[in-house]
């Protein structure tokens, strides 16, 4: 029961959050808050019945163990291998056999705890465990909330569609680009049929490695499908995705236009360019194109990576002081 209660304080702080401003970081952290508040509910209330509710919580918690520890390690390794093989090496690349070998590490940390159980060892490895099971909160939250967010909202009614630009090969538009500028299109091309004239943005430099700017190479794109040359506004100076959002706005701005704006990236990029949007100041939804499924797991864990560095002391403080409780818990 206490758990159950518990899980209503989040779950408000959730709510009032998505009410203010779906964007915030914040409500990633309360929606798993909440979830896991209300998984140990209905753990302990299982366990208070007994019977085949005490079974079935058990059987779900050595799958749980299992998936955890054996097949998503494995999943990510070979995840991993398959991106060094179609995407080649980089570190980017490298991230979801990176974080397979990780959880390898605290498996094999925890065994070792639990063969050798002097103080010094369990305060070490209890605090690397710590740590993982902090980051791996955060992971699950931020994961969570991304396929959320991405999954509500306005999806009609604008005047201005602004496609963010990614690399290209050479000077030609990739899978993962033309999977944004085809989302984008589609979205043009309904608010056209609905009787409106949008604005189409397309917003991306030009790379040490690139032929073209990306905003000319997407503008080809979507003019050899159909679109008027003059309905695309190039934006080319931006290289990151904050400037995308910024310089597109500014241009927005330059030509007087106030209406309803939506940003088109891929899926797993939505959320951390909403949390931009929101620290720019931008009134902006962002939409998001599919995107390749061995893709997806590198991709998401670039993503957390970089929305773990918008709140950096946070985190350092939070895993600090949950360090040092155990620390004082275990040595004293």
């Amino acid at each position: 029961m206490l758990f159950g209660i518990a899980a209503i304080v989040p779950a408000l702080f959730f709510v009032i959050g998505m009410v203010r401003d779906r964007r915030r970081l914040g409500n990633a952290v309360w929606l798993g808050l909440t979830l896991v508040l209300l998984v140990l509910w209905l753990v302990f209330r299982a366990t208070a019945i007994g019977g085949w509710s005490a079974v079935v919580v058990g059987y779900a918690f050595v799958a749980l163990l299992l998936g955890l520890g054996f097949v998503l390690p494995i999943a990510l390794i070979a995840n991993g291998v398959l991106m060094l093989r179609r995407e080649g090496f980089g570190l980017a690349n490298l991230l979801s056999l990176l974080a397979g070998l990780a959880i390898v590490g605290v498996v094999l940390a925890f065994g070792f705890a639990t063969a050798h159980t002097a103080p010094a060892v369990d305060a070490v490895i209890g605090s690397l465990l710590i740590v993982a099971a902090y980051v791996a909160f955060l992971f699950v939250s931020l994961l969570l909330y991304s396929i959320v967010y991405g999954s509500i909202g306005r999806r009609t009614g604008f005047d201005a569609v602004v496609v963010l630009g990614a690399g290209l090969n050479g000077d030609r538009v990739p899978p993962l680009l033309a999977a944004r500028l085809d989302r984008g299109l589609h979205l043009y091309r309904r608010e056209v049929g609905a009787g409106r004239t949008p604005l189409l943005v397309v917003s991306g430099g030009q790379g040490a490695d690139e032929q073209v700017s990306e905003a000319a190479a997407m503008r080809e794109y979507l003019v050899r499908r159909g679109v008027p040359d003059e309905a695309v506004v190039l934006e080319d100076q931006a290289t990151t995705t904050e400037q995308n959002l910024a310089y597109s706005a500014r241009l927005l701005a330059e030509r007087d236009w106030t209406g309803r704006a939506v940003a088109v990236t891929n899926n797993f990029h939505v959320f951390r360019a909403a949390v931009l949007a929101r620290r720019l100041r931008l009134r902006m939804q962002i939409i998001g194109a599919p995107t390749a499924w061995y893709f997806l797991p590198s991709a998401f864990l670039r993503e957390f990576a970089a929305l773990l560095t918008h709140n950096p002391v946070v985190h350092t403080v939070t895993c600090g002081a949950l360090v040092a409780l155990h620390l004082v818990l275990t040595l004293t």
